[in-house]
This record gives structure tokens, sequence and C-alpha cells, in this order.
């Protein structure tokens, strides 16, 4: 294997036709505004930031010439977007083309990924990246000297090529030197680098094509850390496989196959760094384990835990996000936070010094944010069947007749859907048909009679 570095990974989860946010880079992280530009802050040795300059920043400043950008992804030293023409753009390190562009030139400002239209999602690797198509294709491009490209060869490309063999997929995740890919029917595929079963299909052989991961099904999330993966299930618990430090179930040995992490439950979302893990729960809460050499779990120590641990003092949390060694976390009020290594001033607080608390990002935009999951029940309202595999039915009971208004939103806060009627009767029954959104967690939101309920529904 050839020695990299360090990992990105970004992933709170990747899905069809949403957004991603926030996002962490190997030393750097990006998040987009409200009105669609996107920000970055940390390590600009190969122009990462995007603002036309190598030179650090540890606080936000705004990437070149950006704007309409609904999803971003961080890699080891370059960063990706999408914008919402389903284009993607990036910046930064490009030796092994992992810019997309057709050079191995880097570029401190935005440049177009060749020949790359109708996207809807973007990953980004060590130094490889990733991309959904509309039409359910996963294309790659830069490093392949695993196979992390997936195209059957070991072969570089600095222009993106379709991963072999691989369709129907709503969700794509890319590691160190491996990728991952989530199927419409719930199951995990992944390609590259196998040395620690970061493959998951019970052997430790590289592969240049996509398998099938072991024993695991009813998946909504992937997520992918240095040398392990992970993916949470329908039923709120996170699996994890490859390296040991990332597992979190309390051993201290690699796994080649998917194993329970241990004690953690009601999961909404997930994401893996060089060697530790992170995990969002419905209540709002953040739970960390794995390596912690500079306080990137947020415990408060510098201790490496091999079960999950709460981030301290870090509620009302809607996304998450994790690089080699900094963590972030997005609140529900848009505020953004950040704990881990800040050696370049990734935690875009002001200081190149390292926190193993969350601390707030300065000079930052309004972020976009979800509605509250724990919105007072203002309205009687039922959700039926729940967890669902697409259409819902909301039952509610009011006062008034004139108006209601729904909307359901993904956990970044997007809204996928909206509707508005008049003239009801006081009891309503309403289908809304969401098959066509990607697997996980949704908040349907329900305004009559000026008063609003919000209901948690899981996609699967």
């Amino acid at each position: 294997m050839k020695k990299n570095i360090f990992f990105f990974t970004f992933f709170m989860f990747t899905f069809v036709a949403s957004s991603q946010t926030i996002a962490a880079g190997g030393s750097h992280s990006l998040a987009i505004c409200n009105n669609n530009t996107v920000w970055a802050w940390g390590k600009n040795d190969f122009g990462e930031l995007g603002n036309g300059t190598n030179t650090d920043s540890n606080i936000p400043v705004s990437v070149n010439s950006l704007t309409g950008i609904t999803f971003i992804a961080g890699g080891a030293s370059h960063s990706l977007a999408l914008k919402n023409d389903s284009t993607v753009w990036a910046w930064g390190y490009n030796d092994h083309g992992e810019l997309g562009n057709g050079t191995t030139v880097d570029s401190n400002v935005p440049a177009f990924v060749n020949s790359l239209t109708d996207i809807i999602a973007i990953a980004g690797g060590d130094y490889h990246s990733l991309a959904l198509k509309n039409d359910l294709t996963v294309w790659a491009w830069g490093d392949n000297y695993n196979g992390q490209l997936g195209k059957g060869t070991n072969t570089n490309s600095d222009v993106p090529v379709p991963v072999t063999s691989l369709s129907d997929i709503s969700a794509i995740a890319a590691g160190n030197v491996h990728s991952l890919a989530l199927k419409n029917d719930s199951t995990v595929w992944a390609w590259g680098f196998n040395g620690y079963g970061q493959l998951g299909n019970g052997i430790n052989t590289d592969s240049n094509i996509p398998i099938h991961v072991s024993s695991l099904t009813s998946i909504t999330a992937i997520a992918a850390g240095y040398a392990h993966s992970l993916a949470l299930k329908n039923d709120g618990t996170v699996w994890a496989w490859g390296d040991q430090s990332g597992l979190g179930n309390g051993t201290n040995f690699s796994s080649n196959v998917p194993v329970p992490v241990s004690f953690l439950t009601d999961v909404n979302a997930i994401a893996g760094g060089y060697s530790y893990s992170l995990a969002l729960k419905n209540d709002g809460t953040v739970w960390a384990w794995g390596w912690n050499a500079y306080g990137q779990l947020g415990n408060g120590t510098n201790i490496d835990r091999n079960v999950p641990e709460q981030v301290t003092n870090l509620t009302g949390i809607i996304a998450i996000a994790a690089g080699y060694a900094h963590s972030l976390a997005l609140k529900n009020d848009g505020t953004l936070w950040a704990w881990g290594g800040n050696g370049s001033g990734g935690l875009g607080n002001g200081t190149y010094t390292n926190s193993n608390i969350p601390v707030q990002i300065i000079g930052l935009c309004q972020l976009p944010t979800a509605i509250n999951n724990l919105a007072e029940k203002e309205v009687e309202m039922n959700v039926f069947p729940n967890p669902g595999q697409g259409m819902f039915q909301i039952s509610y009971q009011a006062s008034k007749t004139e108006e209601i208004q729904i909307n359901v939103f993904n956990n970044s806060g997007v809204k996928v859907y909206s509707e508005k009627a008049t003239n009801l009767q006081k009891e309503l029954t309403k289908n809304i048909d969401l098959s066509k959104e990607a697997k996980g967690t949704y908040y349907i939101e329900l305004i009559a009679d000026g008063k609003k309920s919000v209901e948690k529904v899981i996609l699967n």
C-alpha cells in the first residue's frame, strides 16, 4: 500500500438529491452559507481553501467565485463542490488527478471537473474523488494505486471514469484509499485497499471492482474513515469494520466483517475520521470513539476510547463531520462548532491551539439548519407507517378549516417536499410520497390553525 499521510472524511451522510452543508478535509474545513456560497478555513498548502492563495487561515474565508452550491466534500488536501446545475468543481492538491480536470496541476481556485453533469452527490478520499449521477451510477477519478476508483485496473485517472458494474446507488463515501456505495436495496458495496478488512468481505485482499460487504442489510447511511468503514441501520444501530481504532466495539482488534458498535442506539448520522468515528443521536448529542491524540473525540481528554463516549457540552446538533484529527458539528441555531487538532487553523476559532472540547467557529456566515426535532406537538398529528418505504400517511385534527401547510425536511434542513391546502375538513388524512428521496431521517412539519407540530420519520 502506498503511504498516505492523512485522510479525510466528511460524511454525515451522502444522499440523493439532497445537501451536505459542512465538510472536513485532512486539516481544513468547509461550510455552505445560506446564500449557497462556500467558506473554508485551515490548511491551505495546496490551495484547498480555494481563495486564490496558499496561506493557511484560522478563520473562515470565502471560496472564490463559487455560487449556487448545494453539496460539499473534503479530501486530504483537496475540496469538492456540487452546484445547483449538477456540475462539480474542485480545487487544491492534484498530483494524482483528484481535481478531475484533465491535469495534475494544483489549483487554488475552483476548477470544473471535466465532462461531469447530472451529479447529485460527491465524496472526497485521500487522493481520489467520487460522484453519484442522477442515473444512480458512480464515477471516480484521481489516485488508483489500490483500485479505489473501482474501474477494474490500478491506473490513475485525471478525468472521471465509471465505477465498474455498479448501479442503483443511493449514497457514496470515500476513505483513505477505499470507497463505499449504498444501493437502493440497502446493501453496501466496497472497493480499494483492504489491508485492515475495510471492504468488509471477510478477507484482506484489495479489490479494484466493487464487492459486497458481508451480512449487512437495512442500511440507511454509510461513512468511511482512514482504514475503517461505518454503516447505519434503520434501527438506529451502527456497524463498523476495518482498522480497530474506529470500530468502537470494546476491543482493540481489527475486523474484516461488520461488527456492532457497542452501546450505541438511536443514531441518525455517522462520520469517520483518520482512526476515529462520530455518531449523531436523535436527541442532538454527539458520540465519539477511537484515536484521540489531538482531542478529536471532544470529551475533555486526549485518551483513546474503544467504545463511544459523549462529546462534552454539545446539544442540539443536526450535522457532523470528521477530518484527519478534527471534528465539526452544526447546531440547530446555525452555529458551527469544532474540536481536535488545530495546527493549521481547521477549528476556525482564530487560534492554532488544539482543543479537546468543542469551540465555536468565528466569523462564519449563517448556515442552513434543520427544523428542531424536539418541537412542541401543538397540533395532534400521526404519521403511518414509520419507518416506511416511501409513502407516508398523515392524519391530524384541527379546530379550523382554512388552510394547512405540510413541509418535509431532510436531516440537513433542506426542504424536500412542500404542499399547501385550503378548505379542508377538521380531520384530515393526507398521503406524502417520499419514495424518490434517499433513505434516512426526515422531519414532517404540519402547520395548522397557526400552530405547528413536527414528526420524525425514517425512510428505509
